[in-house]
């Protein structure tokens, strides 16, 4: 079964750091283009990083770009998020998303349940 489960969340402080994970459990990693997502509460789900197959190409919210790092290690099956400076806007369920095309489209093929990041003033 394929399924991708997200991890590093937690409460931080504003101006701290911190790194989620997203592990997939699929055949080839590298098939998918992976990205993150992230929802606040009362609000849509908002883009936030995709990154390419072999992760020779990334791309940004423009708002978050200069703040947030997206990279991934195919050998571990895994996508990351590095997140800096971060504020109480940032907080928000984070949830991966695995698609075959790239850029991620608006329908991914699979999600990750999400990881909640919680920034405090």
């Amino acid at each position: 079964q394929v399924q991708f489960v997200e991890s590093g969340g937690g409460l931080v402080q504003a101006g701290d750091s911190l790194r989620l994970s997203c592990v997939g459990s699929v055949r080839t990693f590298s098939d998918y283009a992976m990205g993150w997502f992230r929802q606040a509460p009362g609000k849509e789900r908002e883009f936030v990083a995709g990154i390419k197959y072999n992760g020779d190409n990334t791309y940004y919210s423009e708002s978050l770009k200069g703040r947030f790092t997206i990279s991934r290690d195919n050998a571990k099956n895994t996508v990351y998020l590095q997140m800096n400076s971060l504020k109480p806007e940032d907080t928000a369920v984070y949830s991966c998303a695995a698609d075959t095309y790239y850029p991620l489209t608006i329908s991914p093929d699979y999600w990750g349940k999400g990881t909640l990041v919680i920034v405090s003033s």
